[in-house]
């Protein structure tokens, strides 16, 4: 089984492309639903991003995102820690959920595979691109957050250009139609090479 990363800057598509790759029958593991779900499920998990940020972290059991997030996205020594307690089991979780799938590759949705040095976990890497302003603008629209939130964000991500040098394929998400041209032969290629 072929494990393809799919990845891209916030606001660039990822999960639209992997909405795409959906239809086309092809199992994908969204990292960030599932870091969230392990989050609020993982005895360890829990404790430990309380014994890391403190208890303001949980609201009755629940994760007190917008807490978390202003602690780690403007302290990068605290994204680093909560990173390194969430990353490890978000792939023990994929390494079991690969095992249980079909077809002729699997894709990982995940923001920072080059960001946190996973390249060579992957067979394949496609990286979703579009322009900064337009990523901005649309992070801005989705989460209802002010400028400043989403550059602190995008702040603690790679540029575009130095990901393309290390990712297999690009695919530009500007046009919606455009795009979906763009994942099919892309699917075509990835399946051909699989068999």
């Amino acid at each position: 089984m072929r494990i393809v990363g799919l990845t891209g800057g916030i606001g660039s598509g990822k999960s639209t492309v992997a909405e795409m790759f959906r239809e086309l029958g092809i199992s994908v593991y969204d990292s960030d639903v599932e870091a969230r779900n392990l989050m609020s499920s993982s005895v360890q998990v829990k404790e430990a991003i309380v014994e890391l940020l403190g208890e303001a972290s949980y609201e009755d059991g629940v994760l007190n995102r917008a807490f978390v997030a202003s602690k780690v996205f403007t302290q990068p020594e605290l994204l680093k820690a909560l990173n390194e307690i969430v990353h490890p089991a978000v792939r023990q979780h994929f390494t079991q959920w690969v095992m249980e799938q079909e077809g002729p590759y699997v894709i990982q949705e995940t923001a920072l595979i080059f960001e946190n040095g996973m390249q060579d976990q992957y067979d394949h890497i496609i990286l979703v691109t579009a322009p900064y302003e337009i990523r901005l603008e649309r992070v801005m629209r989705r989460d209802q957050a002010k400028k400043e939130q989403v550059l602190d964000r995008m702040r603690n991500q790679l540029e575009d250009d130095k990901k393309e040098d290390l990712s297999h394929f690009i695919i530009d998400n500007l046009d919606l139609e455009n795009t979906r041209q763009q994942v099919i032969k892309l699917h075509e290629t990835l399946a051909n090479q699989a068999n």
